[in-house]
Order: structure tokens, then C-alpha cells, then sequence
């Protein structure tokens, strides 16, 4: 069991608070197209501080826990790349510009956060309370990747978005952006702009996103600390990381059904300790380093499968996937131009 002090955690958090806040301030003081070079630099030192940080704490906790640490911020890190592909359908659904994106992100990555914590502290509070809730836990991952492989060249279809529908009918929204406003007043009447739309759209995302992936790193730790910090880590690089590879992402064509996999083997891996547990003690369970491996092999065979595929087929393109089957778009059953 791990045994983190108040003041650790208490470093912890701030540490990621004050990461955040610079986020937020250079996005909100300086508007402005993030280029490869500023986003590669950012992306290096997010990297760097997740890999001092799992450094520190082996040393710390030992490598045991060290290596919790490293497979729940590979899980994390992974499936926030399926996030960034979500992102750019949103910034591309909602023309949102270049110089607004930056804040975008980083509010969607505070949203997460905040969401990720909350599940978390619920998924921690259960697992000590209840041990079938691995047996859940277990059966939603394995649902999900089922869904995802089904779906898995397939997108979300954004503006079906119960949120984002319901925020449409209800409320007045202006026909641009005004600066980066959230709300503004036009003719003495208060409205709200498009990225107010935006943030929703992001926000319901993240909540999606977070039933999987909070049961996902559990899967490979079942220490709260270990689970937010590889979440929080792992989330922390997503805004550069958007803006490094939104060019790559649409090579990435196997990327949803490497997902699917390690959701479906990490499913497996929960559900086999539920069986360890409350069934009997000779159901085998998979050690966290050859979950490591299987997670680690999978990625990398995924990224090489769909380099060579889209390198011999140009016109393959990669998608997030669905949870459910989307009935084509207007433009996309005409071969319009277009996103959608």
C-alpha cells in the first residue's frame, strides 16, 4: 500500500496548478498561431516533467510503484492522442481560429482534469468498498472496446452533442468570435459566442472520455496517487502535443483499433483480479510489467501499421471512432468537400 503525506500531495497539486496557470495565462495574455518549433519545445518539457517526476517517485516508492506509474501515463498518454483526434474535428466543426485554438485547449485540459479528479476519488472510494467493482469496471473497458473497434472508422458526430444542441436552442449565440469572448453584448442584449459552444462541446467530450479512461489506469494501478498524477501528467502535454501532430494524426488509420485492444486486454486484466479475489486465489492475474509490454508492443505496431498503410495508400485517413454507428453526412453521401 502507498503511503503519500498530505504534503505531498499537497506539492503535487500545486506543481500541476502552477503548470496549468502558465497554460492559462500565455493563452489568454498572447493569443497567437502556436508553430511546430514553440509546440515541440513544449511538448520536449512536458515529456521531460512526467519522466523526472516517475524518476523521482521510483526512487521514492520504489520501482514496483515506479513502474504503476509509467504504464498508467503510457494508458493515459495513448488515449489522449484519441482526444486530440476529437479536437481537431471540433476546431474543424466549429472554424475556430488559429489564434483562439491555444486557449481552447488548455481550457479543455483543465475541464478534464477537474472531471478526471472527481472520477477518480468516486473509483477509489468504490474499489476500497466494494471489489466487484473491478468485475465493472472490467466489463464497461471491454464494452467500450468492442464499440470502438465496431465504430473505429467512424467520428463523432459533434453537433449531435446533447450539450451542444441544447445550448443552441437555448441560448442566443453570436455568428462569430469576438476576440476570444466567451459572452458578449450586442445591441444592449448579453450573448454568447461560438467558443462558448466550443468549451461544451470539449467539456462533454472530456466527460466521455474520462468513464474510460479513469477504469483504464485502474487497471494497471489501484493507487489514487499514482492515477491522477498519470493522468494529470498525461493531460498536461495534450495542448502542445495538438498543435505538434494534428498534421500526423490523420496517418495514424490503426490508431482506434490499438485502443480498442489494450481497453479490451486491460478489461481482462480487471476483471481477472476480481477473480483472484473473490473467487479464488489460483485465477492467475497479469503482472503490471507485461501489461507495460503488451500496451507498449501494441502502440508501437499500431504507429508502424499505419505509417507503411498510409504511405502505400495515400488516400487512407485515420478516425477517432464512435461509440456508436453515425448515419453519413449530407456531403459526405454527395463527396462534397469538407470535414463532414
Amino acid at each position: 500500500m502507498l503511503d503519500i503525506s498530505a504534503l505531498t500531495w499537497a506539492v503535487t497539486i500545486g506543481l500541476i496548478l502552477v503548470l496549468l496557470a502558465v497554460d492559462l495565462i500565455l493563452a489568454a495574455a498572447r493569443p497567437h498561431r502556436v508553430g511546430y518549433g514553440e509546440a515541440t519545445a513544449w511538448s520536449v518539457f512536458y515529456v521531460l516533467v512526467a519522466i523526472g517526476f516517475g524518476v523521482w517517485f521510483a526512487v521514492r516508492h520504489g520501482g514496483e510503484f515506479g513502474t504503476e506509474y509509467f504504464a498508467g501515463y503510457i494508458v493515459e498518454k495513448s488515449l489522449s492522442v484519441d482526444n486530440l483526434f476529437v479536437f481537431v474535428i471540433i476546431m474543424t466543426t466549429f472554424a475556430v481560429p488559429a489564434e483562439h485554438q491555444h486557449k481552447v485547449l488548455t481550457f479543455g485540459i483543465v475541464l478534464a482534469l477537474v472531471m478526471r479528479a472527481i472520477f477518480i476519488v468516486l473509483g477509489a472510494t468504490l474499489l476500497a468498498l466494494f471489489s466487484f467493482v473491478f468485475l465493472l469496471f472490467g466489463l464497461l473497458l471491454i464494452y467500450t472496446a468492442v464499440q470502438l473497434f465496431r465504430h473505429r472508422d467512424q467520428d463523432p458526430a459533434i453537433e449531435d452533442n446533447v450539450m451542444v444542441k441544447a445550448a443552441r436552442r437555448l441560448l442566443p449565440v453570436t455568428a462569430h468570435y469576438v476576440g476570444g469572448r466567451l459572452t458578449t453584448r450586442v445591441d444592449g442584449r448579453r450573448m454568447v459566442t461560438p467558443l462558448f459552444i466550443v468549451l461544451l462541446a470539449i467539456g462533454s467530450i472530456d466527460l466521455l472520455f474520462a468513464l474510460d479512461s479513469i477504469p483504464a489506469v485502474f487497471g494497471v494501478t489501484r493507487e489514487p496517487y499514482i492515477v491522477f498524477t498519470a493522468n494529470a501528467f498525461a493531460l498536461l502535454g495534450l495542448r502542445a502535443l495538438f498543435f505538434l501532430v494534428k498534421g500526423l494524426l490523420d496517418r495514424l488509420v490503426y490508431l482506434s483499433a490499438g485502443l480498442a485492444l489494450i481497453l479490451a486486454f486491460i478489461g481482462v486484466k480487471l476483471i481477472l483480479h476480481w477473480a483472484h479475489v473473490d473467487v479464488h486465489e489460483g485465477v492467475p492475474e497479469i503482472p503490471t510489467p507485461i501489461s507495460l509490454a503488451v500496451i507498449g508492443l501494441v502502440l508501437a505496431v499500431v504507429t508502424v501499421a499505419s505509417l507503411i498503410k498510409t504511405r502505400r495508400d495515400p488516400t487512407a485517413k485515420a478516425h477517432p471512432g464512435s461509440l456508436r454507428a453515425h448515419p453519413p453526412k449530407p456531403a459526405e453521401s454527395d463527396q462534397e468537400a469538407g470535414p463532414y
